[in-house]
């Protein structure tokens, strides 16, 4: 274990300062994953909160040599899985919200292309669209993302190359549906 892993574990300056670090530059890449995983706005907060909250309690299992991003997304990702399964077995309907999943287009794409891309993301399920948003939307490479999940390289590749199909047949479905 290395000089700053093994001092991260015991709650130091130099965890407590690696912590802080990966807070200030991360949140917004954590909020906009969370965002793209299909979290409502309404519960978004809470999760984020969550997600830093098991990254400062696994701190000392963070390699700084690596990118951040395909770690953070790990949490980022089950943290999501587990609020979909409590939301599952609640019925709770607040009502009127129409939150979309915003995801970094362009800037001249139109609102009606961002709903089409958050609505066909919705029809994947949560492995592939994680992998879909880290690899095609947030640029990480195949064998990151495989150790940020913690998953085979060839079970990214495979997730990646389902998610697309899905996702292409979704467009194609929803279009064709809304004339």
């Amino acid at each position: 274990m290395g000089a700053l892993q093994a001092s991260a574990s015991g709650g130091s300056a130099a965890s407590i300062e690696l912590f802080r670090s990966l807070f200030d530059r991360e949140l917004p890449y954590v909020w906009t994953t969370l965002r793209r995983l299909g979290i409502a706005e309404r519960d978004r907060e809470d999760l984020c909160h969550e997600v830093f909250f098991r990254v400062h309690q696994r701190l000392a299992t963070y390699d700084p040599s690596r990118p951040a991003k395909p770690w953070l997304c790990a949490f980022a990702v089950r943290v999501a899985s587990e609020h979909r399964r409590r939301a599952h077995v609640r019925s709770e309907d607040l009502g009127g919200e129409d939150d979309a999943a915003g995801l970094a287009v362009a800037p001249h794409t139109t609102s009606e292309h961002k709903e089409l891309v958050d609505r066909a993301l919705d029809a994947l399920d949560l492995d592939k669209r994680a992998v879909l948003v880290l690899h095609d939307l947030d640029g990480e490479t195949v064998p990151e993302i495989a150790r940020g999940l913690g998953v085979p390289e060839g079970t990214v590749y495979s997730r990646l190359r389902s998610a697309r199909m899905e996702f292409t047949a979704a467009v194609r479905r929803l279009t064709r549906r809304e004339g």
